[in-house]
């Protein structure tokens, strides 16, 4: 019985480790600009509530940008803060730069919703991306994404910056994201399927053309989402458009979150429209707590009770890490929290669970001092 327990648990930790190891020849830096490479026009769009700790590097990285020519608009969402009056100060010094102010959220959006709608008509070139506040570009990445997008042929790209992190559970949880995307994302059928269902990105850049974007419904097609970095790219799918993402580990970095709590909410916000839906995470929790949880709680105690099963469960635990080794070398993440990787994913359940628990009784995670779903 322990046997064919720890086989069933083996395979579940495989599963995604196969597809991992086929996915990595697939998920590449954008390419260069070629040698006949004409200056293009972007508009940079970022939507900004309550981000003074972030908004001057932000800007002044996307400043720096080489074989582009750019404009860079930030959205003030009605913040409380000197987010406005930074922006205003770079302005000053830079005109390419832009400070507008949001108008007032109406019912059935969320914020970052309506800021990014807003953005796309403020934009003045039909290339424009969207970037969130915490993000910071090298010189030449705006101009590989355009290169990227152009390759590829998709509507709609996104780049998976290298995610910096601080707190243990930063550690534990964060570096999960290219792992989740990595282990049970097709790559080589999101590329030729437009199924909705196969498109994924990353909510913190995005890149596309106005034509698509209209096409496609825009943040309009998903207003009353908090998931961005999987409704947009569906919402372009439904209306037959490619998608695409590439890896920008060396050209952005990002830090979501500052502290523990920050984590566990913001992951806890749109946890219903990803893992955490009602759906699909019992169907999860026992995949991902089969595959590499189980079996290092279980390799102990088969070691005296069933040697031939501690093999099979300490090779489940062997397939469950290698990934998470090979991400933290590939794409600058934690050494620990790779380590940790069973603990991560532990931290990672709860979250999607205590998520739904407060949907299930009327009281869904807000973010930013709004709630979910917004209301006027």
């Amino acid at each position: 019985m322990m046997l064919a327990a720890s086989i069933v648990l083996l395979v579940f930790a495989a599963l995604p480790a196969l597809l991992y190891a086929r996915n990595i020849r697939l998920f590449r830096p954008p390419p260069l600009p070629t040698d006949d490479w004409q200056v293009p026009a972007i508009s940079v769009l970022i939507p900004a509530r309550n981000e003074e700790a972030s908004i001057r590097e932000a800007v002044e990285s996307v400043l720096q940008s080489t074989d582009v020519r750019l404009e860079v608009i930030v959205l003030d969402d009605h913040s409380t803060d000197r987010t406005a009056s930074i922006v205003e100060e770079l302005r000053s010094r830079d005109l390419r730069v832009r400070l507008e102010s949001a108008e007032m959220l109406p019912a059935g959006w969320c914020g970052k919703q309506f800021a990014c709608f807003q953005l796309a008509r403020l934009a003045s070139h039909d290339t424009f991306t969207f970037l969130d506040a915490d993000v910071r570009l090298e010189p030449t990445a705006l101009a590989r994404m355009i290169a990227f997008q152009r390759t590829s042929g998709a509507a709609l790209v996104s780049g998976f910056p290298r995610q910096q992190t601080g707190t243990m559970l930063e550690k534990l949880v964060i570096p999960l994201m290219h792992w989740l995307l990595l282990g049970f994302l097709p790559f080589d059928r999101m590329r030729v399927d437009l199924r909705p269902g196969l498109g994924a990105g990353c909510g913190q850049w995005f890149l596309t053309t106005r034509t698509a974007y209209e096409q496609s419904g825009g943040h309009a097609a998903i207003r009353d989402s908090l998931h961005d970095g999987v409704k947009l790219p569906r919402a372009y799918r439904r209306a037959g458009l490619k998608t695409d993402l590439c890896d920008v580990t060396d050209l952005a970095r990002c830090r979501m979150y500052a502290s523990a709590t920050q984590v566990w909410n913001g992951l806890a916000k749109n946890a219903h429209e990803g893992l955490g839906a009602p759906k699909l995470l019992p169907f999860m929790t026992v995949l991902l707590g089969g595959g590499h949880i189980l079996p290092w709680l279980l390799t102990p105690v088969a070691l005296t009770a069933d040697p031939i099963a501690a093999v099979v469960l300490g090779t489940a635990c062997a397939v469950s890490i290698l990934p998470r080794l090979n991400a933290a070398l590939r794409y600058r993440q934690s050494w620990l929290g790779a380590a940790l990787h069973p603990l991560g994913v532990m931290c990672l359940l709860m979250i999607q669970w205590y998520a739904l628990a407060r949907r299930l009784i009327g009281k869904p995670v807000g973010w930013k001092g709004r709630p979910v779903p917004a209301t006027s």
